[in-house]
């Protein structure tokens, strides 16, 4: 019996997205392997799909970069989870900077990838603006009380905390100065600590 049109279009769509999410995977499948700037011809070929499949599916470099960035925040989200922010705060401290060595190291290989090519790429320029927005949000709830102690500088001392535990700083300890994932985390932790121990003096 022939296929009703919806059904038909129904299998393309499907398979469009199927090819799409292999894409996808692909290109962080070799940004996690340490090809941190894969051609299409290479994400073709691991994708098992031709390079026309590929610029058909994604236009350009830009519109693969806002799949793949997507699919990362997808990721970071599901690997999140809100720190108390009733707790004593050297416990918020703690627990939020051991979540924030989780989730960098998760996205370690898409960041590095990413850092090398944000300069020319709006998209990924965008990607990263989504990340930033997350973590104020996070920290403006968890570290609201130290924040209000701050007073008029109390934007100051957010943008510090968010800078002190954002990826740039995270891969300066990590790749620059040679440290090991937990030593890492010890430094951001006495960072963010020395930074919110006396709020008001912001």
């Amino acid at each position: 019996m022939a296929a009703y049109p919806e059904e038909r279009v129904d299998g393309r769509t499907a398979r469009a997205e199927r090819t799409r999410a292999a894409i996808v995977d692909a290109h962080l499948a070799l940004i996690g392997e340490g090809d941190l700037k894969p051609t299409g011809e290479r994400i073709a070929e691991r994708a098992g799909v031709s390079l026309r499949a590929l610029w058909t599916n994604f236009k350009d470099m830009e519109t693969l970069f806002e799949a793949s960035g997507a699919r990362v925040l997808a990721t970071y989200d599901a690997a999140f989870s809100p720190v108390p922010a009733g707790l004593p705060r050297a416990e918020r401290i703690a627990l939020y900077c051991r979540q924030r060595a989780r989730l960098l190291q998760l996205i370690a290989a898409p960041a590095r990838a990413a850092a090398m090519r944000e300069p020319f790429s709006p998209q990924l320029r965008r990607n990263r603006q989504k990340h930033v927005e997350r973590l104020r949000d996070e920290v403006d709830v968890l570290f609201a009380e130290e924040f209000a102690l701050a007073g008029a500088s109390a934007p100051v001392l957010r943008d510090a905390v968010m800078a002190a535990s954002m990826w740039p700083a995270w891969s300066m300890l990590r790749d620059g100065l040679a440290l090991s994932a937990a030593e890492a985390e010890k430094v951001m932790t006495r960072t963010v600590t020395a930074l919110l121990s006396s709020p008001s003096d912001g």
